[in-house]
C-alpha cells in the first residue's frame, strides 16, 4: 500500500515516476541472463545431466576451476542488513532491496559485472558474518551495503579475514577512494597540501571514519583532523569512545564543530542538513575545500556558501551542483580491477591506486561524448570539475586497470594482469 504522506512531499512528482519505474512493466529493476544455448537436446544435456558432472569433476578436484566452468569470476553479492539505508535509516533488509538492486544496475551497467541482490534479516554482526561465510563460495567478490556503524566495520574485518575473495564495504570505502581523489585535486588548485591542511570531519559513521583513515594513508595529519559526532570532537580525552572512534581522536583542545572550523582548510560533512552556518564558513582559512555531502540536503547550501566565501571550491554528493561526490565513480571499477586478476581482497594498495587513477582523470581533456552527456559545451580542470563525470567512458579503462596492478604489485592477485 503506498504512502498517501509520499506525494505531500516536494518530491512529489519524481516519487511518483520512481514507483512505476520500480513496477512496470515488470516488477523490480534486475532479472537473470541465460548466457549459453538451450534450444536442443544437445544444449540441455550440456547445460545440465548428463553434461554438467564433469565440470563438478573440475572443480572438485580444483576449487580455482569455479573460474572456468562457473560464474563466480564475474559474480558479485550485494549484501545488507538494512540498518543504514539511504538517509532513510534502520528499515530493514526487505525495505532495502530496491537500493540493492539499484547497485546491481550500476555494478552490471557500468562495469558489467552480474550481482545477486541479498537481504539478510540478522539482529547481531555474528549472524551476519556466518551468513555470509555459508553462501560466499558462490561469488567472485562480497559488496556489503548499508549496514550501520560501528557493527559494519566488526562485520568487514571479520569477513576480510575469514574469505579469500575481496569484501569492500562501499558506503565506507567507495566513499571515501571518492572523497580523497576530489581532495587532493581541489586542494592542488587552491595551492595547498594534504600534509600540512586541517581537516575537519563532520560525521563519525562509516563514511566518515574510513575517509580519515583513507586520508591518512595519503599523508593527512591525525591531530589536523577533528572529527565531530554528536557530542563534539572527538578528542583522546573523551571517555565514550568505541575503538574505532578511539582510532581518529586527535589530541587537541577544540570541543565544538565551531572550534573545529576557525582556521580549517578543508570541511567534509558526511552527516545531515543545513548544520554548518555562515559563521562558521567565515571563519575558516582563506581558500578553503567545502565538501557537503549530506544527501539530498547539504550541511550547508551552495548558494549559502558561495556568498559567504567567493575563494571556496565546493563539492556536494548530488548531481545539479558541479562536484558530485559519487561512489559510482569507484565501486563498480573497483571490483572490476579487483575480479581480473582473481584478487583474494581489495587493500589499501587497490584504493590507493583507484585515488590516483580518478583524481589524474579529471586533469585531462574532456571527450565529447560526456559534454553532450551533460549537456555543456567544455568542462576543463578547475574550482568546478575536480573529479570526473560518472559517464566519462574511459573510467571503464583507468581504474580497473590501476586496481589490476596495484593488486598484482602487492601480491594478492591470483593470475597476472593481462590488460595493456
Amino acid at each position: 500500500m503506498t504512502d498517501p504522506e509520499s506525494f505531500a512531499h516536494p518530491d512529489a512528482d519524481l516519487n511518483r515516476q520512481a514507483l512505476v519505474y520500480h513496477a512496470e512493466p515488470r516488477p523490480g529493476k534486475t532479472g537473470i541472463a541465460v548466457t549459453k544455448p538451450a534450444e536442443t537436446q544437445r544444449d540441455l544435456s550440456l547445460a545440465y545431466t548428463p553434461g554438467v558432472a564433469e565440470p563438478v569433476r573440475q572443480i572438485q578436484a580444483d576449487p580455482q576451476n569455479a573460474y572456468r566452468y562457473t560464474n563466480k569470476g564475474n559474480l558479485v553479492a550485494v549484501i545488507t542488513d538494512g540498518t543504514a539505508v539511504l538517509g532513510l535509516g534502520d528499515v530493514g533488509g526487505l525495505a532495502g532491496k530496491p537500493v540493492m538492486e539499484g547497485k546491481a544496475v550500476l555494478f552490471k551497467h557500468f562495469a558489467d559485472i552480474d550481482c545477486f541482490d541479498i537481504e539478510v534479516h540478522a539482529k547481531r554482526p555474528q549472524e551476519f558474518i556466518e551468513t555470509v561465510m555459508r553462501i560466499a563460495p558462490t561469488f567472485g567478490g562480497i559488496n556489503l551495503e548499508d549496514i550501520a556503524a560501528p557493527h559494519c566495520f566488526e562485520i568487514e574485518q571479520a569477513l576480510i579475514e575469514q574469505l579469500d575473495i575481496p569484501v569492500f564495504h562501499d558506503d565506507q570505502h567507495g566513499t571515501a577512494i571518492i572523497i580523497a581523489a576530489g581532495l587532493l585535486n581541489a586542494l592542488e588548485l587552491q595551492g595547498k597540501s594534504i600534509e600540512e591542511a586541517r581537516i575537519v570531519v563532520l560525521g563519525a559513521g562509516a563514511a566518515g571514519i574510513a575517509a580519515i583513515r583513507l586520508l591518512m594513508s595519503l599523508g593527512a595529519h591525525r591531530n589536523n583532523i577533528f572529527c565531530i559526532d554528536r557530542q563534539g570532537v572527538i578528542h583522546l580525552g573523551r571517555k565514550d569512545l568505541n575503538p574505532y572512534k578511539f582510532g581518529v581522536a586527535a589530541d587537541t583542545e577544540k570541543r565544538t564543530l565551531a572550534d573545529a572550523m576557525d582556521g580549517a582548510d578543508v570541511f567534509i560533512g558526511v552527516s545531515g542538513p543545513d548544520l554548518v552556518s555562515a559563521e562558521m564558513l567565515a571563519s575558516m582559512a582563506p581558500r578553503p575545500v567545502v565538501f557537503a555531502l549530506s544527501n539530498p540536503v547539504p550541511e550547508v547550501r551552495p548558494d549559502l556558501a558561495k556568498s559567504v566565501r567567493d575563494d571556496l571550491i565546493m563539492a556536494t554528493g548530488r548531481s545539479d551542483y558541479p562536484n558530485q561526490i559519487n561512489n559510482v565513480l569507484g565501486f563498480p571499477f573497483i571490483f572490476r580491477g579487483a575480479l581480473d586478476v582473481r584478487a583474494s581482497r581489495i587493500n589499501d594498495d587497490m584504493q590507493i591506486a583507484a585515488v590516483e587513477a580518478l583524481r589524474a582523470l579529471a586533469h585531462e581533456p574532456v571527450p565529447a561524448e560526456v559534454l553532450a552527456a551533460y549537456e555543456v559545451t567544455e568542462l576543463s580542470f578547475g574550482p568546478d570539475y575536480i573529479i570526473p563525470k560518472p559517464f566519462d567512458p574511459r573510467l571503464r579503462e583507468r581504474v580497473p586497470s590501476a586496481v589490476s596492478r596495484a593488486a598484482v604489485a602487492s601480491g594478492v592477485a591470483r593470475i597476472p594482469y593481462s590488460g595493456a
